[in-house]
């Protein structure tokens, strides 16, 4: 039974720092009743705000990449049982570019 919970907190302590790990510190304003809203649900959890400052705006980038529009283009690029599935002209291909740019920039640099 001890056993458990010393996997257990191994297993928490480990996911902990594997989440600061790649952590960046970025300065945001926000408005007066939103820093309120964040403090009473961090008083409301018992969590720090730099535990769910994180979480979420990760919850957040994950939610609005899963809404961007996908708008089929002109060219198809594959067929998917038997369906043609055409490129997408929307945000989500310059956004991906994007972000493949600024990993191999980050890479590049440490």
């Amino acid at each position: 039974m001890l056993d458990d919970y010393f996997s257990a907190l191994l297993i928490k302590l480990e996911r902990k720092a594997t989440q600061r790990a790649g952590q960046q510190t970025v300065t945001l304003p926000i408005h007066q009743e939103d820093l309120f809203r964040l403090q009473a649900l961090c008083e409301v959890y018992a969590v720090s705000m730099e535990e769910l400052g994180p979480a979420l705006f990760q919850t957040l980038l994950q939610e609005i990449e899963a809404r961007m529009p996908y708008r089929p283009g002109p060219r198809v690029i594959r067929e998917e049982d038997g369906d043609p599935v055409y490129e997408d002209i929307g945000p989500t291909p310059r956004y991906l570019e994007i972000i493949r740019r600024l990993e191999k920039t980050s890479d590049n640099s440490q």
